[in-house]
């Protein structure tokens, strides 16, 4: 469950965060498709997510293609509460 940050005034700053989105097996592993997770880049996210989903989230993500706002994205990209970070795994069709 997410929750709602409340405003504490000016000198509070809030961690940078962004909107998580799982497919797949990444959704699997990590048991939800959608999160807040803490992180100003990339790399920060996908480490705060393997802390929180634990060792089979963090087994799926050598095999995924990150992306950002609906573009690829390396692990340096900086990212925001308004920014989207999407996890998807190669899924195979026949």
């Amino acid at each position: 469950m997410v929750q709602a940050r409340r405003s504490a005034g000016p000198s509070v700053r809030w961690p940078p965060v962004a909107r998580l989105r799982l497919f797949a097996s990444a959704r699997e592993a990590a048991g939800t498709g959608r999160d807040v997770v803490d992180g100003s880049t990339v790399a920060d996210v996908l480490s705060a997510s393997i802390e929180r989903y634990g060792a089979a989230f963090a087994a799926v993500l050598p095999t995924c293609r990150v992306w950002v706002n609906g573009e690829p994205a390396e692990p340096d990209v900086p990212v925001g509460e308004t920014d989207e970070v999407a996890l998807l795994p190669p899924v195979s069709g026949g």
